[in-house]
């Protein structure tokens, strides 16, 4: 790998710009899905130093594996609109630096994981770590334009995580919470391709997404039957028995207004209806996440 020129700043200590090389944004989702598995993994409230030492551990090893994806893709993010200005492709922090920032705090969250947590974590999360850092970045990411979809494994586990820090086992209600990611996954990652499409056709041969490969009409069915699959896994917690009706009704409302944006970017295509079914993705992941949350103390 060419280390190219340091920035006049890549030399200083700028806290901010490995504060971005850890993708800030994808971590508060990451961190807030474990908050959720750790939080439904016991009646009560879980205990509350074990609760922060997971999700600093767990938090620690999703920046590093951020930081790795980062430091593989630099010069591919130099390319696009959307990336341009992270900390690498803009100079203000060398590739060496950010191996070094991965390495120590990747090193760390294993070893929060390991003092304060238990062994099946650390061992879940270190597998996690790779497995979006490498595995999905360095092979499926290049291969294949179902990247998105083979990959979301890894986006998957934080809640299963967060679960196993508090019981020390996978039960399968925190699996269910790792589908409902999973499925979620496609349409809200192929709605910000949608809206930022040009971007994904300078790097096309790099990376392959499905709007530039197979195209808009395409995609747009996708999205769409995924948010379809995502309403009736959405659910799944309450006829598992896991939540009650206050989930059930979240679960109606917040999938409802997905699908309702979904059919919306199946009729236009537009960046602007594009983006907000994108960011309506979220608003979804969170409500439901939420009431869920709610459901399991406040009881009717």
């Amino acid at each position: 790998m060419t280390i190219p020129a340091s920035h006049p700043s890549a030399t200083s200590l700028n806290w901010r710009a490995y504060w971005e090389l850890c993708k800030p944004r994808v971590l508060r989702e990451i961190v807030f899905a474990t908050v959720v598995g750790i939080f439904l993994a016991v009646p009560g409230l879980p205990p509350l130093a074990l609760a922060f030492w997971a999700m600093l551990g767990i938090a620690l090893a999703a920046a590093s594996a951020a930081a790795v994806n980062q430091i593989i893709e630099y010069k591919i993010d130099a390319e696009m609109g959307r990336t341009s200005g992270r900390p690498l492709p803009s100079g203000l922090i060398t590739p060496r630096q950010a191996i070094v920032f991965a390495v120590l705090v990747g090193i760390s969250s294993m070893a929060v994981l390991l003092k304060f947590t238990n062994g099946l974590t650390a061992l879940l999360t270190f597998f996690t770590l790779i497995g979006y850092a490498i595995v999905y970045t360095v092979y499926l990411k290049p291969a294949t334009p179902q990247n998105i979809v083979i990959g979301g494994v890894t986006g998957a586990v934080p809640p299963v995580l967060g679960w196993c820090a508090i019981t020390g086992d996978v039960d399968p209600h925190a699996l269910l919470l790792a589908l409902i990611i999973f499925v979620w996954t496609p349409p809200h990652f192929w709605a910000l391709a949608i809206a930022r499409l040009e971007d994904y056709r300078i790097v096309a041969k790099k990376i392959p997404v499905l709007p530039v490969t197979d195209g808009i009409p395409i995609t747009q069915l996708h999205i769409f039957l995924y948010t379809l699959l995502l309403f009736i896994v959405g659910l799944f917690p309450y006829l598992t028995h896991m939540s009650g009706l206050i989930y059930l009704a979240g679960a109606v409302g917040f999938g409802g207004a997905f699908i309702y944006h979904a059919w919306r970017l199946k009729q236009d295509a537009s960046p602007t209806v594009a983006w907000k079914t994108f960011r309506n993705s979220l608003v979804y992941l969170v409500g439901i996440f939420t009431v869920l949350l709610v459901d399991h103390y406040v009881k009717i």
